[in-house]
């Protein structure tokens, strides 16, 4: 425990959290090998820190260390800044440039948000974490580097693998020691700290007196959500600090400079297997919801088509109240002939018993997706008497795309 405590002066971390610790605890076991470290975290909780931390502790701390925000350099040249590139291989090429894995050799370079990563480059890294060699953009010359890797990342890069936005090997290649750094809201205790800390700082940068907090004030403070984390509070201490006259910060001051919490939609909405363009989703959702109902309406055909084989086999089983009340027989009879079976009009099967008959055919209905679209338009149209807007309500489609459909299929509402 001394330990962490040392790194946490040393490096001006602040917080006792139960999370945090084990968090310093294995960067600092894990500091002095050379294996490759994950560090996991929401945008804002100080992953940077971390990997100057397992530098600063490792044998490679007197050579270079170089911290790379993947996400920030453009797809096209980011090849040439990790790995380098030969004079001529592209357009603006003017001179041969020698690669960050080239002029950190010995050192650790810091791969922040390596989710961002292209996939072509994610290959590249691969292979200088396998094997520790790589080719310049433009170059046919193998070079080798001894460079330790640290990667960042605020994305699900599982989630990313199964998706194809991130090599499955690589994920694991680099997974070798995952460090999970906590998101502010879940280690409250350290939030008053943290504030405090930011607080003297900036009276002593600004010159002037630390601004305090009342008993409310500081239990609005923690339990806010800090999406933006310790980052967002560092930057809300400065703007108390520099924007409020008065020094005793109570509730309604706080609050002044807490940003409005995001307004919630309650609407129901129907959800959607990807994303894209709110035209795309409402095809989509309408897709969704016809594949649904012709689903549905498939094993409601099928269920009628089984009650009326075993009515045909034992005629007493029409006059079963059970029967009589099944809602599959409600749903797709008319009132008048919901009594009873025995009393539909028109002439009546005749059933031919045969003992060498020992078996039924069962001929499939129709499948086309189109006449199922157009019966159930119709059926949603006849049960809200012609109203289109709830007719559409209820098939889970826009008002418009109803009136296209109607047009599409000449129906007359």
């Amino acid at each position: 425990m001394d330990n962490i405590q040392s790194i946490k002066n040393r490096f001006g971390i602040i917080g006792n959290s139960q999370a945090l610790n084990y968090a310093l605890q294995v960067a600092a076991q894990v500091a002095n090998t050379d294996l490759t470290v994950l560090i996991n975290g929401e945008s804002g909780v100080g992953k940077e820190v971390f990997s100057q931390i397992i530098h600063a502790l490792s044998a490679r701390k007197h050579n270079p260390f170089i911290a790379v925000n993947c996400g920030a350099i453009p797809e096209g040249t980011i090849d040439s800044e990790l790995f380098g590139h030969e004079k001529g291989s592209f357009t603006g090429a003017v001179d041969s440039r020698k690669g960050y894995f080239e002029t950190v050799n010995g050192g650790t370079i810091f791969l922040d948000e390596i989710g961002e990563m292209p996939l072509g480059t994610q290959a590249r890294l691969l292979r200088v974490l396998e094997t520790g060699e790589f080719i310049r953009v433009g170059s046919s010359k193998v070079q080798k580097t001894d460079v330790r890797v640290i990667a960042a990342t605020n994305r699900d890069l599982l989630e990313g693998t199964q998706n194809g936005k991130f090599r499955e090997d690589l994920y694991y290649r680099l997974n070798t020691v995952p460090i999970r750094v906590p998101a502010l809201r879940d280690r409250k205790e350290d939030i008053p700290l943290l504030f405090r800390k930011f607080a003297v700082d900036f009276a002593e940068r600004y010159k002037t007196t630390s601004v305090q907090l009342d008993e409310e004030a500081r239990n609005i403070l923690v339990n806010y959500l800090w999406r933006g984390n310790v980052r967002e509070l560092k930057n809300m201490a400065e703007q108390i600090s520099v924007l409020s006259q008065d020094k005793q910060i109570n509730a309604a001051g706080l609050r002044q400079f807490l940003p409005e919490p995001p307004t919630v939609n309650r609407l129901p909405v129907l959800a959607s297997s990807s994303g894209g363009n709110s035209s795309g989703g409402d095809f989509a959702n309408e897709r969704e919801i016809l594949y649904k109902l012709f689903f549905d309406m498939k094993k409601d055909v099928t269920e009628l088509k089984k009650m009326f084989f075993d009515m045909l086999q034992n005629p007493n089983l029409a006059h079963n109240s059970s029967f009589q009340d099944s809602p599959v027989l409600h749903e797709y009879m008319p009132s008048e002939q919901q009594k009873s079976p025995a009393t539909l009009s028109g002439p009546q099967p005749i059933l031919l018993h045969d003992d060498k008959i020992d078996h039924h055919e069962v001929v499939e209905e129709t499948l086309a997706l189109a006449d199922k679209e157009k019966e159930m338009i119709i059926k949603a149209l006849r049960k809200h008497k012609k109203k289109r807007k709830d007719a559409a309500l209820e098939l889970g489609i826009s008002e418009r795309t109803l009136y296209r459909k109607l047009k599409e299929y000449n129906l007359t509402d």
